[in-house]
């Protein structure tokens, strides 16, 4: 097998690996931020900010790896 044979499965594993990683990660921090706001109620504006600014953070890697699948995917560099 030949490197342009391989590209769909190294553009796949390029968006479903960071996708899987990025919505459990996603799931767990949605998970403890809503344990931690039903125990302190009062600090629930700190908690959404921070909250916020970290999925960014982790969707923005799942964004930035769909943008490289995609570029590998139009323009194979492997030729």
């Amino acid at each position: 097998m030949s490197s342009p044979d391989l590209l769909p499965l190294a553009v796949a594993l390029l968006i479903g690996v960071p996708a899987l990683g990025s919505c459990i990660g996603i799931g767990l921090a949605s998970m403890k931020m809503l344990e931690a706001s039903a125990r302190q109620p009062e600090l629930m504006p700190e908690l959404q900010t921070k909250f916020f600014l970290a999925v960014g953070v982790t969707d923005g890697a799942f964004i930035i790896a769909t943008g490289i699948g995609l570029w590998f995917a139009t323009a194979n560099p492997f030729k």
